[in-house]
């Protein structure tokens, strides 16, 4: 069987990442951070999504991008609420934190050439998401192109691949494609400004696109919203 390392943050892109490399046959190997974030909502339910998928191992690693700061997901700023514009030709807004995907792909990449794997799985998307940079096919494309001159790996002739299944689907495709692979979307989590409980605010970016791509896909939306949502 095939090893494939996933970047698996616990929300709904991953999560169906996660399970479209399980349906092609891949044995899994997550990757989730504790990268300094201001709550762990997410690394629960990475937990729990990891678990449910039974996976051969999940490595939860812990780095500090709050050090820098830059970024309401990591340093005392106001998360953006219901903002009227969202994704393409909009402000890339404050939850962008600077250089995350290049690290963790960084990371994905050191153990993919450790297991001796030729393949990494990220769920960025380019449609439905909130402007980041690094959610940009061009941006993956640069990456492995580097991965490929980096690494002992590929110098032996073992060229890597970084899959990117969900990168031109919309969030309600994404999640009719993860509910046709019986994913349980009630394990996963999106908010970036959830309350004590790990209820979603209901109004930031991402809590805004999840609940627009569950009430077009017609998938039942599980979520747990702070007072209603």
């Amino acid at each position: 069987m095939k090893s494939a390392v996933i970047l698996l943050s616990g929300g709904v892109d991953s999560t169906t990442c996660l399970a479209i490399a399980k349906s092609l046959g891949f044995d899994l190997y997550a990757m989730s951070f504790s990268y300094g974030q201001r709550h762990h909502a997410e690394l629960v339910s990475a937990q729990r999504v990891a678990a449910a998928f039974s996976v051969a191992e999940h490595r939860v690693v812990t780095i500090d991008l709050a050090a820098f700061g830059g970024s309401s997901l990591t340093a005392d700023m106001e998360v953006p609420k219901n903002r009227s514009s969202i994704g393409h030709g909009s402000a890339i807004p404050n939850t962008y934190v600077p250089a995350r995907n290049t690290i963790f792909l960084s990371f994905a990449l050191g153990w993919a050439e450790v297991l001796m794997c030729r393949d990494i799985f990220i769920g960025v998307n380019a449609l439905d998401y909130s402007g980041y940079p690094d959610c940009r096919p061009e941006f993956i494309r640069a990456f492995e192109i580097m991965a490929n001159l980096a690494t002992k790996a590929q110098v032996e002739g073992n060229r890597l691949t970084i899959h990117t299944p969900l990168i031109n689907m919309t969030k309600a495709q994404i999640i009719a494609r993860g509910a046709d692979l019986d994913v349980d979307f009630s394990l996963t989590h999106s908010c970036y400004d959830p309350d004590a409980t790990g209820a979603a605010c209901g109004e930031c970016d991402s809590c805004i696109i999840r609940k627009k791509g569950f009430e077009k896909s017609g998938v039942p939306d599980a979520t747990r919203y702070a007072n209603g949502g």
